[in-house]
Protein backbone atom coordinates (compact mmCIF):
# COMPACT_ATOMS: atom_id res chain seq x y z
CA UNK A 1 0.00 0.00 0.00
CA UNK A 2 1.20 3.51 -0.84
CA UNK A 3 0.43 5.99 1.91
CA UNK A 4 -0.43 9.66 1.38
CA UNK A 5 2.66 11.83 1.68
CA UNK A 6 2.88 14.38 4.50
CA UNK A 7 5.68 16.81 3.61
CA UNK A 8 6.05 17.98 7.22
CA UNK A 9 7.09 14.46 8.29
CA UNK A 10 10.15 14.54 6.04
CA UNK A 11 13.18 14.86 8.28
CA UNK A 12 11.27 14.69 11.53
CA UNK A 13 12.68 12.49 14.26
CA UNK A 14 10.33 9.63 15.15
CA UNK A 15 10.61 6.99 17.88
CA UNK A 16 8.62 3.74 17.59
CA UNK A 17 8.71 1.19 20.41
CA UNK A 18 8.33 -2.46 19.45
CA UNK A 19 9.12 -1.54 15.84
CA UNK A 20 10.80 -4.78 14.81
CA UNK A 21 7.74 -6.79 13.79
CA UNK A 22 3.99 -6.77 13.25
CA UNK A 23 2.16 -3.46 13.48
CA UNK A 24 5.31 -1.77 14.72
CA UNK A 25 7.25 -2.82 11.65
CA UNK A 26 4.47 -1.48 9.45
CA UNK A 27 4.67 1.87 11.26
CA UNK A 28 8.47 2.01 10.91
CA UNK A 29 8.24 1.31 7.18
CA UNK A 30 5.55 3.96 6.73
CA UNK A 31 7.60 6.69 8.43
CA UNK A 32 10.67 5.67 6.44
CA UNK A 33 8.66 6.18 3.25
CA UNK A 34 7.88 9.72 4.46
CA UNK A 35 11.60 10.52 4.72
CA UNK A 36 11.52 10.72 8.51
CA UNK A 37 14.47 9.94 10.75
CA UNK A 38 13.15 6.81 12.41
CA UNK A 39 14.46 5.26 15.62
CA UNK A 40 12.82 2.04 16.71
CA UNK A 41 13.30 0.09 19.92
CA UNK A 42 12.97 -3.68 20.24
CA UNK A 43 14.56 -6.82 21.65
CA UNK A 44 14.05 -9.23 18.74
CA UNK A 45 16.84 -10.56 16.53
CA UNK A 46 15.13 -9.56 13.28
CA UNK A 47 15.18 -5.86 14.16
CA UNK A 48 18.72 -4.97 13.03
CA UNK A 49 18.33 -6.34 9.48
CA UNK A 50 15.04 -4.43 9.17
CA UNK A 51 16.81 -1.15 9.90
CA UNK A 52 19.59 -1.96 7.44
CA UNK A 53 17.05 -2.71 4.71
CA UNK A 54 15.33 0.66 5.10
CA UNK A 55 18.33 2.93 4.69
CA UNK A 56 20.53 5.26 6.68
CA UNK A 57 17.68 7.28 8.16
CA UNK A 58 16.32 4.26 10.06
CA UNK A 59 18.04 3.26 13.30
CA UNK A 60 17.53 0.23 15.54
CA UNK A 61 18.13 0.45 19.29
CA UNK A 62 18.14 -2.69 21.38
CA UNK A 63 16.12 -1.91 24.51
CA UNK A 64 14.30 -3.92 27.15
CA UNK A 65 11.36 -1.61 27.79
CA UNK A 66 10.71 -3.22 31.17
CA UNK A 67 14.00 -1.66 32.35
CA UNK A 68 13.19 2.02 33.03
CA UNK A 69 16.85 3.03 33.18
CA UNK A 70 17.61 1.38 29.83
CA UNK A 71 14.64 3.17 28.22
CA UNK A 72 15.72 6.49 29.65
CA UNK A 73 19.27 6.04 28.37
CA UNK A 74 18.19 5.13 24.84
CA UNK A 75 15.84 8.10 24.59
CA UNK A 76 18.52 10.43 25.94
CA UNK A 77 20.92 9.11 23.28
CA UNK A 78 18.37 9.72 20.51
CA UNK A 79 17.72 13.29 21.66
CA UNK A 80 14.73 15.54 21.06
CA UNK A 81 12.01 13.83 19.03
CA UNK A 82 9.00 15.12 17.14
CA UNK A 83 6.88 11.97 17.27
CA UNK A 84 6.67 9.11 19.78
CA UNK A 85 4.68 6.00 18.88
CA UNK A 86 4.14 3.86 21.98
CA UNK A 87 3.51 0.58 20.19
CA UNK A 88 5.28 -2.18 22.15
CA UNK A 89 3.07 -4.70 23.96
CA UNK A 90 2.69 -8.40 24.68
CA UNK A 91 -0.65 -10.20 24.58
CA UNK A 92 0.34 -13.61 25.95
CA UNK A 93 -2.71 -15.55 27.09
CA UNK A 94 -3.26 -16.46 30.72
CA UNK A 95 -5.99 -17.50 33.12
CA UNK A 96 -7.07 -15.58 36.19
CA UNK A 97 -5.63 -18.35 38.34
CA UNK A 98 -2.19 -17.73 36.86
CA UNK A 99 -2.13 -14.10 37.97
CA UNK A 100 0.37 -13.52 40.77
CA UNK A 101 1.64 -10.18 42.10
CA UNK A 102 4.88 -10.77 40.19
CA UNK A 103 3.06 -11.56 36.93
CA UNK A 104 0.87 -8.48 37.41
CA UNK A 105 3.95 -6.25 37.72
CA UNK A 106 5.56 -7.90 34.70
CA UNK A 107 2.51 -7.46 32.45
CA UNK A 108 2.00 -3.84 33.49
CA UNK A 109 5.68 -3.11 32.80
CA UNK A 110 5.47 -4.68 29.35
CA UNK A 111 2.13 -3.20 28.31
CA UNK A 112 1.61 0.20 29.92
CA UNK A 113 4.38 1.48 32.23
CA UNK A 114 6.87 2.10 29.43
CA UNK A 115 4.30 4.21 27.59
CA UNK A 116 4.04 6.63 30.51
CA UNK A 117 7.81 6.70 31.07
CA UNK A 118 8.63 7.25 27.40
CA UNK A 119 6.07 10.06 27.21
CA UNK A 120 7.61 11.64 30.30
CA UNK A 121 11.10 11.52 28.81
CA UNK A 122 10.29 12.85 25.33
CA UNK A 123 8.00 15.57 26.69
CA UNK A 124 11.04 17.53 27.90
CA UNK A 125 12.34 18.11 24.38
CA UNK A 126 8.88 18.51 22.88
CA UNK A 127 8.09 21.25 25.39
CA UNK A 128 11.31 23.06 24.55
CA UNK A 129 10.52 23.08 20.83
CA UNK A 130 6.83 23.86 21.36
CA UNK A 131 5.34 20.93 19.50
CA UNK A 132 5.15 17.16 19.38
CA UNK A 133 2.86 14.20 18.80
CA UNK A 134 2.56 11.19 21.10
CA UNK A 135 0.57 8.25 19.78
CA UNK A 136 -0.34 5.44 22.17
CA UNK A 137 -1.44 2.09 20.83
CA UNK A 138 -4.54 0.68 22.50
CA UNK A 139 -6.48 -2.47 21.64
CA UNK A 140 -9.99 -3.54 20.74
CA UNK A 141 -9.56 -6.57 23.03
CA UNK A 142 -10.79 -5.00 26.25
CA UNK A 143 -13.77 -3.41 24.49
CA UNK A 144 -14.73 -6.90 23.34
CA UNK A 145 -13.94 -8.48 26.71
CA UNK A 146 -12.07 -11.33 25.07
CA UNK A 147 -11.16 -14.27 27.34
CA UNK A 148 -7.69 -15.25 28.45
CA UNK A 149 -6.17 -11.75 28.60
CA UNK A 150 -7.20 -10.20 31.90
CA UNK A 151 -3.95 -8.31 32.46
CA UNK A 152 -3.40 -7.33 28.84
CA UNK A 153 -6.90 -5.91 28.64
CA UNK A 154 -6.48 -4.10 31.95
CA UNK A 155 -3.31 -2.46 30.66
CA UNK A 156 -4.88 -1.53 27.33
CA UNK A 157 -7.85 0.04 29.09
CA UNK A 158 -5.43 2.07 31.19
CA UNK A 159 -3.74 3.39 28.05
CA UNK A 160 -6.91 5.18 27.01
CA UNK A 161 -6.99 6.89 30.40
CA UNK A 162 -3.29 7.68 30.13
CA UNK A 163 -3.90 9.29 26.75
CA UNK A 164 -6.55 11.63 28.13
CA UNK A 165 -4.42 12.57 31.13
CA UNK A 166 -1.31 13.25 29.06
CA UNK A 167 -3.25 15.30 26.52
CA UNK A 168 -4.52 17.51 29.34
CA UNK A 169 -1.10 17.88 30.94
CA UNK A 170 0.87 18.51 27.75
CA UNK A 171 -1.61 20.34 25.52
CA UNK A 172 -0.58 23.77 26.77
CA UNK A 173 2.91 23.08 25.45
CA UNK A 174 1.68 22.26 21.95
CA UNK A 175 1.99 18.50 22.41
CA UNK A 176 -0.81 16.36 21.03
CA UNK A 177 -1.56 12.93 22.53
CA UNK A 178 -3.86 10.41 20.87
CA UNK A 179 -4.66 6.71 21.00
CA UNK A 180 -5.01 4.35 18.04
CA UNK A 181 -7.16 1.28 18.62
CA UNK A 182 -6.50 -1.51 16.10
CA UNK A 183 -8.97 -4.28 15.46
CA UNK A 184 -7.80 -7.72 14.41
CA UNK A 185 -4.69 -7.09 12.34
CA UNK A 186 -3.06 -9.78 10.21
CA UNK A 187 0.42 -10.35 11.65
CA UNK A 188 2.47 -13.50 12.26
CA UNK A 189 1.88 -13.18 16.00
CA UNK A 190 -1.89 -12.87 15.65
CA UNK A 191 -1.89 -15.96 13.46
CA UNK A 192 -0.76 -17.88 16.54
CA UNK A 193 -4.04 -17.05 18.25
CA UNK A 194 -6.51 -17.08 15.35
CA UNK A 195 -7.15 -19.90 12.90
CA UNK A 196 -8.12 -19.12 9.29
CA UNK A 197 -11.70 -19.90 10.32
CA UNK A 198 -11.46 -17.37 13.16
CA UNK A 199 -10.15 -14.73 10.78
CA UNK A 200 -12.95 -15.38 8.30
CA UNK A 201 -15.54 -15.06 11.08
CA UNK A 202 -14.07 -11.74 12.21
CA UNK A 203 -14.23 -10.36 8.67
CA UNK A 204 -17.90 -11.31 8.42
CA UNK A 205 -18.56 -9.45 11.69
CA UNK A 206 -16.84 -6.29 10.44
CA UNK A 207 -18.82 -3.59 8.63
CA UNK A 208 -16.08 -3.51 5.98
CA UNK A 209 -15.37 -6.99 4.62
CA UNK A 210 -11.61 -6.55 4.37
CA UNK A 211 -8.71 -8.24 6.14
CA UNK A 212 -6.81 -5.60 8.05
CA UNK A 213 -3.02 -5.42 7.83
CA UNK A 214 -0.37 -3.27 9.55
CA UNK A 215 -0.43 -0.69 6.76
CA UNK A 216 -4.03 0.17 7.67
CA UNK A 217 -2.92 1.08 11.19
CA UNK A 218 0.19 2.86 9.94
CA UNK A 219 -1.95 5.14 7.77
CA UNK A 220 -3.80 6.39 10.85
CA UNK A 221 -0.55 6.83 12.78
CA UNK A 222 0.98 8.89 9.97
CA UNK A 223 -2.04 11.19 9.93
CA UNK A 224 -1.98 11.73 13.70
CA UNK A 225 1.77 12.38 13.61
CA UNK A 226 1.46 14.97 10.86
CA UNK A 227 0.47 18.62 10.92
CA UNK A 228 -2.73 17.59 9.12
CA UNK A 229 -3.95 16.38 12.55
CA UNK A 230 -2.99 19.65 14.22
CA UNK A 231 -6.42 19.93 15.84
CA UNK A 232 -6.57 16.34 17.10
CA UNK A 233 -5.73 15.39 20.67
CA UNK A 234 -7.07 13.43 23.65
CA UNK A 235 -9.12 11.00 21.58
CA UNK A 236 -9.24 7.42 20.33
CA UNK A 237 -9.01 6.59 16.63
CA UNK A 238 -10.28 3.16 15.63
CA UNK A 239 -8.86 1.04 12.83
CA UNK A 240 -11.10 -2.02 13.09
CA UNK A 241 -13.14 -2.01 9.85
CA UNK A 242 -16.20 -1.47 12.01
CA UNK A 243 -15.83 -4.70 13.98
CA UNK A 244 -17.10 -3.11 17.17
Amino acid sequence: MTHPMYPDLNGRRVVVTGGGSGIGEGIVRAFAEQGAEVHFLDIIDEAAPLAESLGERVHFHYCDLTDPRALEQVLAHIGTVDVLVNNAANDDRHTLEQVTPEYWDDRMAINVRHQALAARDVAVGMRAQGHGSIINMGSISWHLGEPGMVLYETAKAAIEGLTRALASELGGDGIRVNCVIPGNIKTPRQSRWHSPEDEARIVTEQKLKVRLHPHHVAAMVLFLASDAAGGCTAHNYWVDAGWL
